[in-house]
Parts: C-alpha cells; structure tokens; sequence
C-alpha cells in the first residue's frame, strides 16, 4: 500500500530541512496544477511506497493567499494518508494555530516540535506529554537540522498512517471533522484555547535582557549600520569567491585540468586536453574530428567548467548566509529602501535567488501578492548576476583588468542600482503604478548552519550548472565550432584556416556594426554576445572554442591574450554591463513568459531589458572613452541624449492613479 505524508507548517518552522532529510535526492519539483506556485514531492529514503508531499508554507488555513488556497484544496481534495505537522518549538503558541485546523482536517496528525535544540539551548522546556493531551494528537519533539528524533518520528507517522485514525478538533465548539473544516472565523476562542494549552506545557526560563538573536539584529538591522554591514558582506563574499580562493582552484581548472596538467606528489599528470590529444594522435582521426573534439567539445564546455569551483565557493556562502538566518534580515533591511521605489522587500527575495539562476529566481516572483509588483520584479529580477554571467565576470577581470578585486562586487551592486532605477522609472508608467505590496516577514532566530543542508544548496545550484554545461553548452559550442571553422572560399565548401574566412565571422560582420557604439564591434564579440541568449556561458564558451582554449600552455594566457588583444579596459566592462542587462537567456525567457501568462508582457520585458542593457553599456563606453581622452563624437552626443532621458524619466511626476481593467480582466493603475 503506498502513502502519502503532507508535511504542513509555518515559514521558517524547518519545514524544508526536514523534507531534504526525509527525501534526499529522491525530490521531484513542479507546479501546482492550474497555479505558478512551486510543488515539491519525493520518495521516503528507503521506502519507494511512501511520497512525502512539501506543502507551501502558511500561517493558516484560512482561503486569502494563494499558498493557503492550495495547502487547504490538496488536504481536502487528495486526503493525504498522514499530515506531518511541523512546530517550531521556540515559538510554540504562534505555530499552534495553523494546528488546531489541521486537526479538524478529519486526517491523521503527527504534531513535529522542531528545534527543540534551541528551546533546550534557551533553558526552557514543554512537556510533550501535556502538549499531547491538550491538542489530542500524538507529540514528537525533534530536530531536523541535528537529525535528532527525525528517524523516530518517520516510524510513528507510517503507523499513524496505517492506522487511518483521525483526530478530535480539541476545541470545545468545534464540530465534528469534516472536509470544510479550518475556517477561522472563531480565531479568538482558538487563541484562547492555544494559550491556555501552552500554558500549561510550557516553562520558560526567567531571564533578563534581550536574546542573542536580538543584540545581533540591534547592529545589523540599524537604520545606519545596515545597508553598510550588507555591502561588507555581500562585498567579502564576491572578493573571495572571485579573487581569492574562487581564482586559486579555477585557475587550477583551467591550467591543470583543462590545461597541459599538473603535478600531483611530484608526478605529472596530463591535463584533459593532452589525454585526449594524444588518444585522437594514436588511433589517426581526421583533422576536423581533431577540431570538433579539441576546439569544439574540449574547448566550449571545459572554458566554462573552468569557473565552475567559482561558482561553488559564491554558492556555498549564499547558502550558508540563508542557513544562518541572515537572508531573512536583507530583505528586511531592503524593504526601506525599495519601499522609496515603488517594490517590497518581497520583490527582493526572487533577486537573492537569482543570484544562483535567473530562472528559479523570477518562479520565486509568485509570493508577490500584488499584480503589478510582480510584474516588475519579474522584469528585474534578471538584471541580479546569475551563476551563468560570473564566468563573464571572471573573463573581464581576468583578461582585461587584471584580476581587479572591485568588477565582481561592481556586477553585483550595479544590478541593485539596475532594480531601483527601473522600479523609479516603470512606477511612474501606467501599467505599474500603484503603491507596493505590504511586507510581513518573520525573522527567524540566528543559528549555526548544518553543514550538510549547506553543502546540499551548494550543490543543487551548482549542478545545474554543470548540467547545462553538459547539454546546451555542448551543442552551442559544437554549432560555434562548426560555423566558424566552415565556409565558402574560392576553393568552395570546406574548412578554412583563418576563422574570419567561416560563415560565422560573416554573420558576425552583419550583427558587430549594431554594438560598435558599446566599443565591441568585433564579429567574434557580436557573436559571443549574441550565443549567450542561448545561455550566457556560452559568452565564455565561445570564446573558448574561437580563441583555440583545447591548446593551452602550462600558465593558460593564450585565450585571455588573444581576447584582450580585442578589447580595451572600458569597452571590455561595457561588454561585461552589456552582457549582465541585456535579456537574460532562453530558458529565463520562457520563465519570464509562464509568469507573465501574457505573450505582449513577455516581449515588453524583453524589449524593456534589451534597450536597458544596450543605453547603459552605450554610456559606460562612450563617456569612459571621453574622459579617457576620446574626443567627443556622435556616439559622445548619443549617450548625452540618453542620460537626458534617463534623468527626465526618473525625476518626472508621476500621474493620477485610477484603476481600469484590461482586456484579460486584471486590474490596472492607468
């Protein structure tokens, strides 16, 4: 017989560290059917009969957002065998609400008090066996994080389950359990009932003075220390993983793994590149299969792969920073400052995910209650570097710029600069006026992250990365090779030794005279911008398969000589600003137009990204050039037309609001 276990409870209650323990990599991610709200599912480790099914997170039951809607429709319509029901312990009498509904859900409840670590670090105590006795369903304290109880509570709920025993509402004017159960519209008897519950289960410790949690957040929440203490972070954070430690092992990467090799104890052990060479050398392969694997395979995937320990080390301390409870605080912090821009520290929140990808990062745009919000957020979010533009960074800093520690952090804030600018300008449009959304965040205690749950993050962010690497990456560099080692020459149809005889370079011609005002007018610049819509580590792989990357000496400079031969110090960033701004890539754009469910919105997003991208890139090159001793010319007089306009959007007053509705229905600030 297989089961199902529904695991319910509050934000921030531990719900998701417990699912991870429970599920491992047995986890499926989709949506909600008919809703853009994520549904995440999988398999009981070890037992293939049991789905373990992660509800969203909710305060209530009670039918006003979207998360309730479904949480209460899946309780009442799938009738799950076994609610899981997660408590965080350290706020009892908060949790306990969404409780006394579930337990009129007419489904077996197993009540999970999680972190109890944390109330027993405090000095407090609940009696698990009053607890039990007061709510009328079975109790288990544990601590998904220290895996303390998880095990226990698993057994219990699968004979729970079994059992098909439901439980009484412990309410004294509840009704009998029935479907429609859960309205609270008798909230105040309910909070009576769970105060007097807690009451008498519940012993706290006298103490004085505020908690650890508080005294932290008295310094990183001020008003003045805030936003400073954030750029500290978020700054060590970029200088490390792309400086520091980040450069040491992908240079590794790149020189060792995908170079001529490395010594290991003393030993040499050849590099990817020459094993390979050297087998194709062996068994006598045609020269254009020597291109295809070398240059082609070799040389796109593995110039991307090489800043994939990058990637990891930024992914690792975002992650620990969420673990730790500091994320929760940045959208808080944040929301003062977005709030003067017409967005919510919840817009924030999809642009802290798309940190690790674009895609994942507009899905998280659901939250956001109000329409036009989120519709903006959805237009920005992408402007936040993603995982698939850090190579781009690593390029520019390397190659160009010398390693500078400040163009990562610069990519980073210049994308926050990028959110505010566009929520100044777009609030005073039409279609997105209005006032934000209201912000309610709770802000969880701070704790040490679980290594473990850490490292899981890392990883799942990473591999994707790894995967697309594997699969989109590959055919793009295999297309990129091919079209730029093949065209017509006066012999007809063939290979060609100079790459700008290929029909790539002659499309790349066509295209380079649109991004000559941005200082890459170059066919192989054009067309490394243009691969990376497909995925924007195809800019670097691009690169890779053009520029020879498979032939790299011991110290790898051939391909950062031959690109910096091609750029100079402002059109390489413009390039980079051009790259960040510009739409993101095609897998991002079909997210863009689930969220949007609107194909005139979808193309007014990239439309709207497109010309962003393009003006600024345009201004970094021609007023850098000009202050660089330049000359002013027509591309000078452009870029002056364009900060004219850009300030005139920005500083303008906007007009009336009054609703209207639009041909879909949806209401609308005209």
């Amino acid at each position: 017989m297989s089961l199902r276990i529904a695991l319910a409870g509050n934000p921030n209650s531990g719900k998701t560290t417990l699912f991870n323990a429970l599920t491992g990599s047995n986890q499926f991610v989709g949506n909600w059917p008919g809703v853009t709200v994520e549904k995440k599912e999988g398999r009981l480790r070890n037992r293939r009969d049991v789905t373990v099914i992660d509800l969203p997170g909710i305060y209530s039951l009670s039918p006003y957002s979207l998360e309730e809607v479904i949480s209460r429709n899946y309780l009442t319509e799938e009738r799950p065998e076994l609610i899981l029901n997660i408590i965080d312990a350290s706020n009892l009498e908060r949790n306990l609400f969404l409780t006394t509904q579930l337990l009129e859900m007419g489904i077996p409840v197993l009540a999970a008090l999680n972190m109890i670590d944390v109330v027993e670090k405090a000095g407090d105590s609940i009696n698990l066996a009053k607890l039990e006795k007061g709510l009328g369903c079975p109790v288990m304290a544990i601590s998904a994080l220290k895996g303390t109880g998880v095990e226990e509570a698993v057994e219990r709920a699968l004979v729970l389950a079994r059992e098909g025993k439901a439980p009484r509402s412990p309410l004294p004017s509840a009704a009998d359990p029935a479907p429609d159960a859960g309205d609270d519209e008798d909230a105040e008897a309910r909070y009576d009932f769970i105060t007097a519950v807690a009451a008498g289960c519940l012993v706290r410790k006298s103490r004085e003075g505020l908690s650890a949690s508080d005294r932290i957040d008295r310094i990183v929440t001020n008003r003045l220390l805030a936003l400073p203490i954030f750029a500290a972070i978020i700054f060590g954070i970029y200088f490390i993983s792309v400086t520091t430690v980040g450069t040491w092992v992908t240079d590794w990467t790149n020189d060792g793994l995908f170079g001529e090799g490395w010594e290991f104890f003393g030993l040499p052990v050849p590099g990817i590149p020459v094993i390979i060479g050297g087998f194709l050398e062996k068994i006598g392969t045609a020269p254009w299969l020597n291109g295809l694997i070398l240059d082609g395979i070799v040389g796109g995937v593995g110039a991307v792969l090489g800043f994939v320990p990058q990637m990891l080390v930024l992914f690792l301390f975002l992650a620990a920073l969420e673990a730790c409870g500091y994320m929760a605080r940045i959208a808080f912090i944040l929301d003062r400052l977005f709030r003067r821009f017409g967005l919510s520290g919840k817009s924030f929140i999809p642009m802290l995910i798309g940190t690790g990808c674009g895609i994942p990062g507009v899905m998280a745009s659901r939250t956001i209650e109000n329409e036009h919000d989120r519709r903006l957020t959805v237009m920005v979010t992408t402007f936040m570097p993603c995982g698939a533009k850090l190579p781009i960074i690593a390029l520019i800093s390397g190659a160009v710029l010398g390693g500078a520690w400040w163009v990562a952090p610069s990519a980073y804030f210049l994308g926050i600069a990028a959110v505010i600018l566009s929520g100044i300008i777009l609030k005073k449009t039409p279609p997105f006026r209005g006032e934000a959304s209201p912000f309610v965040m709770e802000l969880p205690a701070y704790h040490i992250p679980g290594l473990i749950n850490v490292l899981r993050s890392m990883w799942e962010r990473g591999s994707s990365f790894i995967k697309k690497a594997g699969s989109v990456i590959l055919l793009s560099a295999v297309l990129v090779w091919f079209l730029s080692g093949f065209g017509f020459t006066a012999a007809g149809f063939g290979m060609v030794e100079d790459l700008s005889d290929g029909m790539l370079a002659s499309i790349g011609s066509l295209i380079a005279v649109i991004f000559a005002p941005l200082g890459f007018g170059s066919w192989d610049a054009a067309v490394a911008t243009i691969t990376g819509l497909v995925a924007k580590e195809n800019v670097v792989g691009t690169m890779g398969v053009l520029y020879g990357f498979a032939e790299l000496s011991e110290e790898g400079v051939e391909m950062w000589d031959a690109f910096a031969a091609k750029f100079s110090a402002i059109s390489a960033y413009a390039f980079l600003v051009f790259n960040l701004y510009c739409p993101p890539c095609f897998a991002a754009i079909g997210a863009i137009r689930r969220e949007m469910n609107n194909g005139r919105w979808t193309l007014f997003a990239v439309a709207y990204q497109l010309a962003f991208g393009y003006t600024l890139a345009l201004m970094v090159y021609q007023f850098g050039s000009f202050f660089l001793g330049g000359g002013f010319g027509i591309g000078t007089a452009a870029a002056l037309g364009v900060l004219a306009l850009y300030l005139w959007l920005l500083l303008r007053r906007p007009g009336k609001t009054h609703k209207t509705v639009d041909r879909e229905g949806t209401q609308a600030a005209a």
